[in-house]
C-alpha cells in the first residue's frame, strides 16, 4: 500500500452495499451493477437484491481531504484509497427519492477495486428503483453531513448562566458554557432531518445511565467526553472520548429507529466540549471532513477566530476503542468510574 497521509480525525463508519447488490432490471444498461456517474443512465431501473448484505465501510481523512478505508472490521483493504464519486438519486414506486452515495476504492495503481453504494435512507430488497439524477459535485457535501456530529431536538444545553436551553432554541451569539475554555460564544448552528433507520438512528442514553439528567439522544458518531477517577476499562488513562454507537447495549444504550429525526450541529471558533443534559458531549468541528457542509463565510470566519488557539480538535488519542468497549458491562464500568 502506498504511503499515506496520517490523520487525528475521527473515523467514520458508512452503511454501504457492494455495487453488484444493485442492478439494472431494466433499461439501457440492463444487467448492470451500480457504477460512476459517467456509465449511469437516467431512467434505468435498478433493483436491490433479495439476500443484499447491508455492510459497514469505515473512513478516515487525512489532512488534504484525501479519504482511505480505516483500519478494523468492515468492508475494504486497509488504507486503499477511497474517491467520491458521484451522489445517484433514485426514486421508489411512492414518489420519495433516496440519494446513495457512489464510493470507489482503487489500489496502488489507481484500478478499481470495488464500488460500494451508501443509500442515505433505507432501500427495500426487490422494489424498482428508477434512476432520476447524477450529482458529482453533491458527493463530497454529503459526505461532510454524514460527518458532523448532532444532538437532537430537544437536548438540554448548559448555557454560560447555568441556564438549560433546548438545543433548537439556540442563537448564533449565544454563549454556552465549555468544559476547558468557559463561557464560548456559538459561531454557527446547522439543522438536517434525517430518516431514523440503520446507521442513521439517534444513540439514546438513557438517563442516569452516564449519570445524565434527563435521555441524551446524539448521532452515532458523536463522542462523549468521560472523565474517569478510576480506570475500570483499563485505557490507561483518565480523560476519554467515547462514540455513543460504541456504548450501545439493547437496554440502558438503544438505537431509536424508525421514522424522522431532526439533528441539530452546533460550533464554535474551536472544537469544544459542552454539557448536553447534565453530561459533556464534543460539538462538530471544522476539519477536511466536515468543511464541505459548511457556509464558506462560515468556515472563513472560523479560521479567523481559530487562527490564534493552536487547539482547533480534541487529543485523537482521547478517543477509547471499540474493542475496549466490547464488554456488556462497559457502560456501567463507565458511570462508576466517572461518579462522583
Amino acid at each position: 500500500m502506498s504511503e499515506v497521509h496520517n490523520s487525528s480525525l475521527p473515523s467514520q463508519r458508512l452503511p454501504v452495499y457492494r455495487a453488484e447488490a444493485l442492478t439494472v432490471t431494466d433499461g439501457a444498461n440492463l444487467g448492470d451493477a451500480l457504477s460512476f456517474a459517467e456509465e449511469l443512465v437516467p431512467d434505468d431501473i435498478y433493483t436491490l437484491s433479495a439476500d443484499a448484505q447491508e455492510q459497514s465501510l469505515a473512513l478516515r481523512t487525512d489532512g488534504e481531504g484525501q479519504n482511505y478505508v480505516a483500519g478494523g472490521a468492515g468492508l475494504g483493504t486497509a488504507d486503499a484509497r477511497i474517491f467520491l464519486d458521484c451522489v445517484a438519486t433514485f426514486m421508489p414506486p411512492s414518489g420519495d427519492t433516496i440519494e446513495v452515495l457512489v464510493l470507489v476504492e482503487v489500489d496502488d495503481d489507481g484500478g478499481v477495486v470495488q464500488i460500494y453504494g451508501a443509500p442515505l435512507a433505507p432501500l427495500t430488497p426487490k422494489m424498482a428503483y428508477v434512476l432520476v439524477g447524477i450529482d458529482r459535485a453533491a458527493a463530497s457535501t454529503r459526505l461532510a453531513q454524514l460527518a458532523c456530529v448532532s444532538f437532537t431536538k430537544g437536548t438540554r444545553i448548559t448555557m454560560a448562566t447555568g441556564e438549560q436551553k433546548a438545543v433548537e432554541d439556540l442563537q448564533v451569539g449565544d454563549r454556552v458554557l465549555t468544559r476547558d475554555d468557559g463561557p464560548q460564544e456559538l459561531r454557527w448552528m446547522g439543522h438536517t432531518v434525517q430518516r431514523a433507520t440503520g446507521e442513521f438512528a439517534p444513540i439514546v442514553i438513557t438517563a442516569g445511565t452516564l449519570n445524565n439528567t434527563g435521555d441524551l439522544r446524539v448521532s452515532p458518531d458523536h463522542r462523549l467526553f468521560v472523565y474517569q477517577r478510576q480506570d475500570h476499562i483499563g485505557v490507561g488513562r483518565s480523560e476519554l472520548l467515547v462514540k455513543a454507537r460504541h456504548l450501545v447495549n439493547g437496554d440502558t444504550v438503544y438505537a431509536a429507529e424508525g421514522g424522522f429525526v431532526d439533528y441539530y450541529q452546533i460550533m464554535f471558533d474551536t472544537h469544544q466540549i459542552i454539557f448536553a443534559e447534565g453530561i459533556s458531549a464534543e460539538t462538530i468541528q471544522m476539519d477536511m471532513r466536515t468543511k464541505a457542509a459548511l457556509p464558506k463565510e462560515v468556515t472563513e470566519k472560523i479560521h479567523q477566530h481559530s487562527g490564534h488557539n493552536g487547539r482547533r480538535s480534541a487529543p485523537a488519542h482521547l478517543e477509547v476503542h471499540e474493542s475496549l468497549l466490547d464488554r456488556p458491562d462497559a457502560v456501567e464500568l463507565l458511570r462508576r468510574a466517572s461518579s462522583k
